[in-house]
């Protein structure tokens, strides 16, 4: 069982939770007037996020959502709310570039440069998918997201990762653009994003599973 994770002292700090925290929030919510917002389909993951914010609980519900690739597609799954109220979106917005309130976001994450892994981990909980291309025995790893900008901001975090993550050009998608880490790199890339996360809880186990899995199978 991971350890839970307590709530930072400065949501806007530099620590593994605020990083890991604050990309969910850019991969799947929103900083409005008043409110975060960040989205999860894995109720532990719902709890710790809940945990780093000091927010009192997560929502549940059924929702119908698109597949990613294809919004004609949908299916139908829960999924947990965890919301902080306060200033602190007004904060982050503009402390990280988070898009507030329906206006554009600058997505700057220099701040929490010492903790890209978590950061990229969260992101890749938030907008990413993760599956196994049984017709090649291959990992696919992909980001998808409504903002080309915060895609960018992805790509170039892989960039700078230490381990070797090349990936395609962006393309357009019924839900906005995506783009896909090359199959021969994303086990690497996999290993390097969850290696040491059993010891803070700062990952969704679902999403950890599934991706591990994956890896498994192709090798």
């Amino acid at each position: 069982m991971s350890v839970e994770t307590g709530a930072p002292k400065d949501m806007l700090a530099a620590h593994p939770e605020t990083a890991y925290f604050w990309g969910r929030v850019a991969g799947d919510g929103e900083c409005e007037d008043g409110c975060v917002t960040v989205r999860t389909n894995d109720e532990t993951a719902a709890r710790r996020l809940a945990s780093i914010a000091g927010a009192e609980r997560a929502d549940r519900r059924i929702v119908e959502r698109a597949y990613a690739h294809d919004t004609s597609i949908t299916r139908k799954e829960e999924e947990f709310t965890v919301q902080v109220v306060g200033g602190l979106a007004d904060r982050a917005s503009a402390a990280l570039g988070l898009p507030f309130d329906g206006d554009s976001g600058g997505y700057r994450f220099d701040a929490l440069a010492d903790y890209d892994r978590q950061l990229l981990r969260g992101l890749l909980e938030g907008c990413g998918t993760v599956c196994f291309k049984s017709d090649d025995n291959a990992v696919g790893i992909s980001f998808v997201h409504s903002d080309e900008r915060l895609l960018r901001t992805v790509q170039t975090l892989l960039d700078r990762c230490p381990v070797d993550a090349p990936y395609d050009d962006l393309s357009e998608t019924s839900s906005g653009y995506w783009f896909g880490v090359e199959d021969d790199a994303a086990p690497a890339l996999g290993d390097w994003l969850y290696e040491g996360s059993e010891g803070t809880g700062l990952f969704a186990p679902s999403r950890r599973r599934k991706l591990r899995k994956s890896i498994e199978r192709a090798r």
